[in-house]
């Protein structure tokens, strides 16, 4: 693998630019860990239950890019910060090897040869596959951003970027996995989040949800009882600023309720105007 100097590298195709790297909380050791003990017993608050099951392994990733030296460099950087790194050369390749492998996080360039990013996302969707991933794309267009989005991205990230915002993406999405597979559930009144199968219960039903849906429920089931605005949300499940004029978050809050409570008799989800929303069991 080829080793790079400790400095922050962008580019976009030949260009490159040159800058101090900044080792601060995407350093893999120096971040405090506020996650529950494994060893820890069930625990209720909020009217929420975590159930723990697994202790902190190092995180995995894939990389997905037919450049071999931006592979080699961007595989450099995340290694140096503490993951295991595994390289695709082609779409074909990736699509393999994610569905074959058990990564954490997969970033996935979306121009590849044989089978483009998007087509290998929704391919993995399709399979069930749920592994948090990162499109990197010099296609920086807000219609371009959404499109890797629904196709069942996690983040995107534009072309070109620095390796210390590369890292800290990567770092999110790998905590946020990790952070599920700690535990098997989430319960707040008559819903029930399998975290482990991605499975959602409303009192006998089994709630279908998209990716997104299924990240939305996940955060307001995480923090029930309170109130979270549109911009935690967007940030926690999108991973990038909140853009104040959007009502994506709506749409996906009213989807889901629709989906909870078809009547509308037991509404779950409250909206507390002009500031965000607070989960609650029905009364």
């Amino acid at each position: 693998m080829v080793q790079i100097p400790r400095s922050l590298v962008s580019f976009a195709g030949g260009m490159t630019q040159v800058g101090r790297r900044d080792r601060t909380a995407f350093d893999s050791g120096s971040e405090e860990d506020n996650s529950t003990s494994p060893s820890e017993p069930q625990e209720t608050r909020q009217g929420r239950r975590i159930q723990n099951k697994k202790e902190k392994r190092m995180a995995s990733v894939l990389v997905v890019e037919d450049d071999r030296r931006v592979a080699a460099e961007i595989g450099s950087a995340l290694a140096e910060y503490g993951f295991q790194v595994d390289e695709a050369p082609s779409g074909s390749i990736g699509l393999r090897k994610a569905l074959d492998g058990n990564f954490d996080v997969i970033v996935l360039d979306r121009m590849l040869p044989e089978i483009d990013g998007l087509s290998l996302l929704t391919e993995l969707r399709a399979a069930k596959v749920s592994t948090p991933v990162l499109i990197l794309s010099a296609l920086s267009a807000v219609n371009e951003r959404v499109d890797g989005l629904r196709a069942g991205g996690d983040d995107y990230l534009a072309k070109p970027f620095e390796f210390i915002e590369l890292t800290a993406r990567v770092d999110a999405l790998a905590r946020r996995k990790m952070a599920a597979e700690a535990v098997n559930e989430l319960v707040v009144g008559d819903l029930r989040l399998d975290l482990i199968e991605r499975v959602l219960h409303c009192g006998n039903r089994e709630i279908e949800l998209l990716p997104k849906e299924f990240a939305i429920i996940e955060f307001l089931m995480q923090n029930a009882g309170t109130l979270v605005s549109r911009k935690m949300i967007f940030e926690s499940v999108w991973g990038y600023s909140f853009n104040h004029q959007s009502s994506v978050i709506d749409v996906h809050i009213g989807k889901i309720r629709k989906k909870l409570d078809p009547d509308g008799l037991n509404p779950r989800i409250h909206t507390v105007r002009n500031t965000g929303f607070i989960l609650r069991a029905p009364s």
